[in-house]
């Protein structure tokens, strides 16, 4: 069986960020509920040597956006790392996801062994673009929005495991 590319990567990604701006809405209803400082969740780490909430957001959001472009054989639109409340955020996670939502299957498929350069520091790496998906693109993905998860829920924001999956 051929695996089809964009249904590899736009669908599920699209899904996971989604996902992570419901469980920023929490995170932001949470901060209401409880009268707290919304920058305290937003600045939160998991350990002091981690990144904080919203710098998962941002790196889930980057890594998503450069690398369906990448597949397609194009420049994602740069976005700055600004945000400093959850509605920021929470429109960082939407705009990637309307900007995923303009690739077409076109665009994506064929592209398993199309070679894909990821500079990185003073380096370029070079996959293809299968491995490039599975092992690079979407491990970050999950991870960084995984972590924002946990944060939040670290912090005593009431979420659950179907808040990180979605509804089916």
């Amino acid at each position: 069986m051929k695996i089809s590319m964009f249904q590899a990567s736009v669908p599920p990604l699209i899904r996971s960020l989604n996902n992570l701006a419901g469980i920023l809405e929490k995170g932001a209803a949470h901060t209401e509920s409880k009268a707290l400082d919304p920058s305290v969740l937003i600045n939160a780490r998991l350990f002091p040597d981690m990144l904080p909430l919203a710098k998962q957001v941002q790196i889930a959001s980057d890594v998503a956006r450069r690398g369906v472009a990448r597949l397609a054989g194009m420049d994602a639109p740069s976005i700055e790392d600004s945000e400093t409340t959850f509605p920021e955020l929470i429109k960082r996670a939407k705009t990637t996801v309307e900007y995923l939502e303009t690739f077409t299957a076109k665009q994506i498929d064929g592209t398993e062994e199309k070679v894909i350069s990821l500079p990185v520091g003073d380096d370029v790496y070079k996959f293809p673009g299968l491995t490039y998906l599975f092992y690079f693109v979407q491990p970050n993905v999950y991870f960084h929005v995984t972590t924002a998860y946990d944060i939040l829920r670290h912090s005593g924001v009431e979420l659950g495991k179907i808040d990180y999956l979605g509804q089916p």
